[in-house]
């Protein structure tokens, strides 16, 4: 427990006594003759309690008490006056004291009186602490809820965007297998309509109208027949070879590729490689297959023009790729279906592409996720292992 006083008296007398008095109970005293001396010594020592005269010349005792209780919290004051009306003491202990004593007063009285306020001070300062500590504690509680509640949604996402990719790999071998099936029951009939329409034809005239119905009817043909492989390439994965491919070099390629398409549209190019990644083990037709089918999605959205970006980063564990549009963005309900097969909102789309895309970057353990805002336009996100 803090024993430290001050005394600030005018009378000199009071002061030795009080000192005498103070030290021989074992607290520290220090003395001042006027409001000021006391002022300052209170600034220097911080004590646990002031015995303070009520009247004093230049600065009175109620005005340093004022002063005491708004600078010095931790202080607590007991007055000595030699006016015991009820008025003054209603008033000194609105302004803060813990008590006062009258002068002349009684050795034993002032001891009692000053450790009781000295007690006083000892609970009231540790309930301040207790409280203090339960803020804190409060104050703790409410960021690790925060910090649960941000934990909760992140993984709730994780969750979703797991289940989500869990729905696309099954509905690609749902489809997987009623493609092959139906793949083999069309081509049947396919192929005899088709054998069927050539004979025709071998047996027209190459000017005549009907001539001109057969080879329609063979290149219809054809168009089913290429739809047929889409679909399949879309859920199944068709022959391929593995070689040491450099995805750098397969996106400057592609770019080559589109290069005229870029330039008719008005197309700026912001291309950046961060990095290089290494070459991985992987087949270039299928990695080509994946930014073509981007790239033209994100160009038929900037035919009147607009920014093309692709960003290309790795680090230790995988390649990460980005191929930014400024297009018109994809719907909010329409996200969640752009990998499903026959899913398109062109015109004249199959809705393969991206079902294809998204087969080739899960046949190498990747991740492809999308970020789109109607009229802000859209960003694919490639995530591709080094391993």
């Amino acid at each position: 427990m803090d024993r430290r006083i001050v005394v600030v008296d005018d009378e000199k007398i009071i002061l030795e006594l009080t000192s005498m008095i103070l030290r021989s109970k074992g607290y520290q005293v220090f003395t001042a003759e006027n409001g000021q001396e006391g002022m300052a010594l209170i600034e220097k020592e911080r004590p646990a309690l002031v015995l303070l005269d009520y009247m004093m010349p230049a600065m009175d005792g109620l005005t340093a008490l004022k002063k005491i209780r708004e600078s010095y919290p931790d202080t607590y004051v007991m007055m000595f006056t030699g006016k015991g009306s009820e008025e003054i003491a209603v008033e000194l202990m609105k302004a803060g004291a813990s008590d006062y004593i009258l002068k002349p007063f009684n050795n034993q009285d002032l001891v009692d009186r000053l450790e009781n306020i000295m007690r006083i001070r000892t609970i009231e300062l540790h309930n301040r602490e207790l409280r203090q500590e339960r803020e804190r504690l409060l104050y703790e509680i409410e960021q690790w809820n925060l910090e649960l509640e941000r934990r909760v949604e992140e993984k709730s996402r994780d969750l979703e965007k797991a289940h989500a990719e869990i729905v696309q790999a099954e509905k690609l071998a749902a489809l997987g297998h009623l493609s092959a099936g139906m793949a083999h029951e069309i081509r049947n009939p396919l192929n005899t309509i088709s054998l069927f329409m050539q004979l025709l034809k071998n047996g027209l005239k190459p000017d005549s109208e009907l001539f001109t119905y057969a080879d329609k009817a063979l290149n219809e043909v054809g168009r089913i027949d290429d739809l047929l492989i889409r679909l399949l390439a879309a859920s199944k994965r068709p022959q391929y070879e593995l070689h040491m491919v450099s995805i750098a070099t397969i996106i400057d390629r592609t770019l080559e590729a589109f290069a005229e398409q870029i330039k008719a549209y008005g197309v700026v190019l912001r291309k950046e490689f961060v990095t290089e990644p290494p070459p991985i083990l992987a087949d270039a037709a299928e990695m080509s297959q994946v930014f073509n089918n981007i790239l033209a999605n994100a160009l038929y959205e900037m035919q009147q023009g607009g920014t093309l970006g692709l960003r290309l980063s790795h680090d230790a564990h995988a390649i990460h790729m980005d191929v930014s549009d400024t297009g018109r963005g994809i719907a909010k309900e329409n996200l969640s279906q752009i990998f499903d097969p026959f899913f398109t909102t062109k015109a004249k789309g199959t809705g393969f592409g991206l079902s294809v895309v998204l087969r080739i970057v899960k046949t190498y353990g990747g991740r492809i996720t999308v970020d789109s805002h109607p009229g802000e336009g859209t960003v694919f996100h490639i995530q591709l292992p080094l391993a």
